[in-house]
């Protein structure tokens, strides 16, 4: 269970990793801001994802209920904050793709927000291996495996 969890960890992370880059690349950090996510929401998520997958490889290596239950803990505000960004998220692409509808074959629809350039199946197994990742840690915490 420990390993699988680490796998599932690892893979969301690079997912997030993708996400966090195309935020930061197309504007997320400008000043003025055009983000719908405030930095402090991307980057706590990010830092705590980190910081929880260092303890896991520290838990897989040398053990420790402990550690399992730290790495644990450190994945609800993850996941809370990671579900503040899909719920922000959710509202941009539905507009961006009325936008895209109502703009017909040969309009545009512009894009100004950073986060409406997020792939939409980065975002779905991102979301879907966060979510694997909890579970599993929190049977390896449990025991269970």
């Amino acid at each position: 269970m420990t390993s699988a969890a680490l796998i599932a960890w690892l893979v969301t992370a690079v997912g997030g990793f993708v996400l966090l880059g195309t935020w930061i690349a197309k504007g997320g950090t400008r000043s003025p801001r055009t983000s719908h996510f405030p930095p402090a929401v991307i980057f706590g998520h990010f830092a705590l994802a980190a910081a929880g997958l260092v303890v896991w490889i520290v838990y897989a290596v040398a053990g420790g209920a402990a550690l399992a239950w730290i790495a644990f803990v450190l994945l609800v505000p993850v996941a809370a904050l990671g579900f503040t960004m899909l719920a922000r998220w959710i509202p941009g692409y539905r507009a961006r793709n009325a936008a895209t509808v109502g703009a017909g074959v040969g309009g545009t629809a512009t894009a100004d927000v950073p986060e409406q350039h997020f792939p939409v199946v980065v975002v779905g197994a991102h979301g879907l291996l966060a979510v694997t990742t909890v579970v599993l840690v929190l049977l390896a915490a449990l025991g269970v495996g």
